[in-house]
């Protein structure tokens, strides 16, 4: 069974920074892919990175690009993602999920497995 774990959340100040860690287990799969998203209230979950185990291919939506890096560590099976120059507007719970299908994707339902979440504030 894939259990994901996520931490790092928290409060921080417009401007400042996080860093968000997926630790990884169970999985039957050499190749997957690991994706962070994040759901504001009353709004729908949004794909936010994406990293491939196998070939490191990582994606980034717009609103976060140049802002977040999304970086893995394949011994510690754990994915991170730093997160720079924090808005308001990324206030949300992130979910890093598990696809098995063996390319970088930020399509929800291309993932299986799902993290409990955990709260990112950003106060402005």
């Amino acid at each position: 069974e894939v259990q994901l774990v996520e931490s790092g959340g928290g409060l921080v100040q417009a401007g400042g920074s996080l860093r968000l860690s997926c630790a990884a287990s169970g999985f039957i799969s050499s190749h997957y892919v690991i994706g962070w998203f994040r759901q504001a209230p009353g709004k729908e979950r949004e794909g936010v990175s994406c990293i491939s185990n196998s070939d490191g291919t990582r994606y980034y939506s717009d609103s976060v690009k140049g802002r977040f890096t999304i970086s893995r560590d394949n011994v510690k099976n754990t994915v991170y993602l730093q997160m720079n120059g924090l808005k308001p507007e990324d206030t949300a719970v992130y979910y890093c999920a598990v696809s098995i299908l063996g390319f970088a994707t930020l399509i929800e339902e291309d993932f299986d497995g799902w993290g409990q979440g955990t709260q990112v504030t950003v106060s402005s």
